[in-house]
């Protein structure tokens, strides 16, 4: 028989990975970053904050699945008669139980709202994209 010669030391070379399956794997982690980047933007980021003062006029607890705080109120010159008065709404939600609670007991006072804004809702955030973090009462 013939001796048949055999390479002792085989050279098993890896298989390389196709320019498609490189180009889908940047693409993925690419559109996987931006994706993360404009949840951050549209959700999470404060687009503006600031202080509204009016008369607070409704605040309810409302929601099928998110039980959220919603409330209102209305914008105006409250040292002149009320029929020289224009009033403009401000709708916000309240994420703060304990500070929902003192707002219930504010109704029908005149108040001054720091809030957030940001550029898109989320149900367990509230239906309004402004967000009342803090409160002071005015006058009386």
């Amino acid at each position: 028989m013939e001796d048949i010669k055999m390479d002792p030391v085989a050279k098993v070379q890896p298989k390389k990975k196709s320019g498609l399956r490189k180009f889908l794997w940047r693409f993925s982690l690419v559109a996987m970053l931006l994706l993360a980047f404009l949840v951050y933007w549209f959700y999470f980021n404060v687009y503006s904050d600031g202080e509204r003062t009016g008369l607070l006029t409704k605040l309810s607890r409302k929601g099928n699945i998110f039980k959220t705080h919603e409330g209102e109120v209305l914008i105006g010159n409250f040292q002149q008669a009320t029929n020289v008065m224009v009033p403009e709404k401000f709708y916000f939600s309240v994420k703060n139980e304990k500070l929902a609670d003192t707002l219930m007991k504010l109704q029908g006072k005149v108040i001054s709202l720091k809030y957030s804004q940001y550029r898109k809702t989320l149900p367990w955030r509230g239906e309004s994209v402004y967000i009342v973090t803090d409160l002071a009462r005015v006058g009386q």
